[in-house]
């Protein structure tokens, strides 16, 4: 029984690490949504004020479902809350797309991609709550679903090099890198602190992000 409570307690001492590190991350999201929405409003620029509200309230979504899940500890809630922080990941993927789909590119192109990666945020979602029973089997299929979904992103290298910077690029590639080297921690169990550095990573990349759409595509 002592070395069950020490379990618990260890296991309580993570999720609260858990939670802090996606709370500072919702708290960044509601910062970094006003800052890339004032300057679209300021120059009355509609697409951007949408392109960044969407991304500004996806970003805030993730961090914040994720917080909430693991700060929860009532076993049959927090089996409802993975469900909703699993989710909102794909949104937030969708959502980081959303800008430099409607600012960079155009056309038919434009239409295709931002329709396809909704659509994929959408499959993700029934996926996920029709294999809520399964999480354990499935959980690496829906880890290859996220990489695989953020990589898609290499079908706008030629629009940012052309309409951006290589420095845009290379922001963009970066996060990727940290998101992608991030999953080995979340697959782990290796590491006691497996899902504390897996949240860390994710914090770095979506910063990493913001500093892509705030210096370059602002």
């Amino acid at each position: 029984m002592g070395e069950k409570k020490f379990d618990n307690r260890e296991n309580l001492i993570i999720e609260i690490h858990n939670s802090i590190t996606h709370g500072i991350g919702a708290v960044l999201g509601i910062v970094f949504l006003v800052m890339l929405i004032l300057p679209q409003i300021r120059n009355h620029n509609l697409l951007g004020t949408v392109a960044y509200s969407i991304y500004g309230g996806c970003f805030i979504l993730m961090f914040l479902m994720s917080t909430i899940y693991h700060a929860v500890q009532p076993p049959k809630i927090k089996a409802i809350l993975r469900i909703f922080d699993h989710i909102s990941i794909y949104y937030f993927i969708a959502g980081s797309f959303t800008p430099p789909i409607l600012l960079l590119t155009s056309g038919n192109f434009r239409i295709i991609f931002l329709i396809l990666i909704w659509l994929i945020a959408i499959f993700g979602t029934v996926f996920k709550i029709a294999t809520y029973k399964n999480y354990d089997k499935l959980k690496s299929i829906s880890t290859l679903i996220y990489v695989g979904m953020g990589w898609l992103g290499v079908l706008l290298i030629r629009p940012i090099l052309r309409y951006a910077s290589w420095k845009f690029l290379l922001l963009l590639v970066l996060g990727g890198l940290l998101y992608t080297i991030g999953t080995y921690f979340y697959k782990s169990k290796r590491f006691k602190y497996n899902h504390v550095i897996w949240h860390l990573f994710v914090l770095a990349a979506a910063i990493v992000h913001f500093n892509a759409f705030y210096f370059y595509l602002s």
